[in-house]
């Protein structure tokens, strides 16, 4: 009697947001993909309105699967990565957003999404940090992969066009960029890894895992995505011309030194607001808030790449 030491097939898990989606036809060529790879037939989880990814997550988790895809924008990947951190089960990258920031500072083929899923397939896995963040001294955490915000960069979130984002793509959130320039600065105080916070009027507060944003922007030069620091960037522009030399400072801060762009790295960040303002997770406006608070864990979540 011959013993049968074939191993079963891998499986993979897709969570797909329906509406970013190019129909049945990605489907169609994801389990031919599977097919031609020696992958078993995949489990296909789409989301909804009123589940956006954390119970796709948990199913995919249950059933066991190789790897766990999330096949959207940044909102998806934010609610897969939420779950799969700390598990040591991969997550795959196929992006269909607007952003796919994370996408794009891993260096992900964010053009075709059957490419980028052959290379999750094929690939192997590297350890990112994820960040969590605690919204006015709730006792909930939301992760986050690439950026946090309070202030202008979180208003220009709530404030796209979604029609314009349709039609012109990142460029839609220059033009909600410039609506929202003229404003008044709001007293914050930022503290890093628990030392004396520092006090300021600031239009912006930006705590960074990676360093680029829309249109390919290095807001956060120096940041990694497994470094287990924390990259924090103030922005206090003065007077009708103050935004000039805040973009002197994000895009030279290595050649002088700008009092309206502040620097400031750690593991975790702690920020305090006299009044509410916009608050993002990855580019996903989320409401308003006074109080902000961050940590990042090491190498928590597992990307196949």
């Amino acid at each position: 009697m011959t013993e049968n030491n074939t191993a079963p097939a891998r499986r993979a898990a897709v969570i797909i947001n329906p509406m970013k989606s190019s129909g049945e036809d990605f489907k169609a060529a994801f389990y031919r993909l599977c097919e031609t790879q020696g992958w078993a037939e995949p489990l296909w989880l789409e989301t909804t309105a009123e589940d956006t990814g954390l119970g796709q997550a948990r199913e995919a988790l249950a059933a066991g699967v190789d790897v766990v895809i999330a096949a959207g924008g940044d909102g998806t990947v934010r609610c897969v990565a939420e779950i799969l951190a700390g598990t040591g089960t991969p997550m795959g990258l196929v992006p269909l957003g607007t952003g796919n920031l994370l996408a794009r500072n891993l260096g992900i083929d964010i053009t075709d999404p059957v490419a980028a899923s052959h290379d999750i397939l094929n690939g192997t896995d590297a350890a990112v940090d994820v960040v969590k963040a605690s919204l006015d001294h709730a006792e909930d955490e939301q992760l986050f992969l690439v950026m946090a915000g309070l202030g202008y960069d979180a208003a220009i979130m709530a404030n796209t066009v979604d029609e314009l984002k349709d039609r012109v793509g990142w460029l839609a959130y220059v033009e909600a960029g410039i609506r929202h320039l003229p404003g008044k600065p709001v007293k914050a105080k930022i503290s890093i890894d628990g030392q004396h916070p520092v006090r300021r009027r600031i239009r912006s507060v930006m705590v960074g895992n990676c360093g680029k944003i829309m249109g390919g922007v290095e807001i956060f030069p120096d940041a990694k995505v497994d470094d287990g620091i924390l990259d924090v960037v103030i922005l206090a522009p003065a007077g009708k011309l103050g935004w000039l030399p805040v973009l002197a400072g994000v895009f030279g801060r290595k050649n002088s030194k700008n009092s309206s762009v502040e620097y400031f790295t750690g593991k975790s960040a702690e920020i305090s607001l006299d009044h509410e303002q916009e608050f993002q997770l990855d580019g996903d406006h989320l409401g308003k808030a006074k109080h902000l608070k961050v940590t990042v864990e090491h190498e928590a979540l597992k990307i196949r790449m």
